[in-house]
């Protein structure tokens, strides 16, 4: 059995925050870790069935002008912004419309009606799995995901619009978070869906170390964030690196490594016949390093995360 969180109070917690993507899995999950603990207001255009009876919900476009009432009669004095779109088979253009358009909107009304914090969830993915990485980047290496990958492309995106915000209205304190692979019992993502196939491909002759946090850490990474006085950005680790090879042992897989001129192609027909889940443009996670320093936010939010690694591993496992 997972352990159970520990509360996420604080002085100094603010009396009402919005979260935008509340129905997905883990804004659903940041809700219940909230929901106690200050006045919580969710935004997103799909229903929210099984939300607590103490939270709000508006279920609404975050590009729409309807968001504006919300900013207005709520008086939201924090967001958090997960309102984003991760799915490889949506057309780019309607995601990146949702994706860009919907942070500049929200990020817009923060302005406009006062809010005094904003947390963007970003990703570390943004620095891009490269082969000539070092080990552990920190916050201040170049996003270079987009120059390899398109479908990273309106996460990094994202990402350096929130900075240029940060740095335009130094009344708002802003923290944009990169947490590193985040897994977990309902994550459905490209890394979760990967360690749950029986039959992995791997990079013949690869063996990168990876880095993985349990949803419910990266859910209290996101309420530590509203710690008055942190502002910035901030890599978020979980409990260590850990060679993919042995977290696949771990789960009792049995990887079929494939040739690096053979793996590409082999992916790229098996996800267009939607014989598998794994996106192509995820390969180089299984072939090269993307591994980042977490040490800042240890330092300025406090963080440590609550899971260890082999129960980080294991809980994408049927429960």
């Amino acid at each position: 059995m997972p352990h159970p969180l520990p509360p996420v109070s604080f002085p100094g917690m603010p009396r009402s925050v919005a979260i935008t993507g509340i129905s997905g899995n883990l804004g659903r999950a940041l809700a219940k870790l909230l929901h106690t603990e200050t006045r919580l207001v969710g935004v997103d255009r799909r229903p929210f069935p099984e939300k607590p009876k103490d939270v709000t919900h508006h279920q609404v476009d975050i590009r729409k002008k309807k968001v504006d009432e919300v900013f207005r009669h709520e008086r939201i004095e924090a967001l958090i912004h997960l309102g984003i779109m991760h799915d490889p088979r949506m057309p780019f253009s309607e995601a990146h419309r949702f994706n860009i358009l919907g942070t500049q909107k929200v990020l817009d009304l923060c302005v406009k009606h006062g809010v005094k914090k904003v947390v963007v969830l970003s990703s570390a993915n943004v620095y891009g799995p490269l082969p000539d990485n070092s080990n552990f980047l920190t916050e201040e290496t170049p996003l270079l995901a987009a120059e390899r990958y398109s479908d990273f492309r309106d996460l990094v995106e994202l990402d350096m619009y929130a900075q240029s915000f940060l740095w335009k209205h130094p009344e708002l304190e802003t923290v944009i978070l990169r947490p590193v692979h985040i897994v977990g019992p309902t994550v459905r993502n490209a890394p979760s869906n990967y360690l749950r196939l029986a039959q992995p491909i791997t990079v013949m002759g690869f063996d990168p170390m990876v880095q993985l946090i349990h949803e419910g850490d990266a859910c209290r990474a996101l309420a530590l964030a509203l710690k008055p006085g942190v502002r910035g950005i901030y890599n978020v680790t979980g409990p260590g690196e850990v060679p993919l090879s042995a977290a696949l042992r771990e789960l009792g897989r049995k990887p079929i490594p494939v040739p690096h001129f053979l793996v590409r192609p082999l992916v790229r027909r098996a996800f267009e016949a939607r014989l598998t889940s794994f996106p192509p443009e995820e390969i180089d996670h299984i072939q090269y390093l993307c591994n980042v320093d977490g040490s800042r936010a240890v330092r300025e939010m406090g963080w440590a995360p609550h899971y260890g690694l082999r129960e980080t591993i294991r809980s994408v496992l049927p429960g």
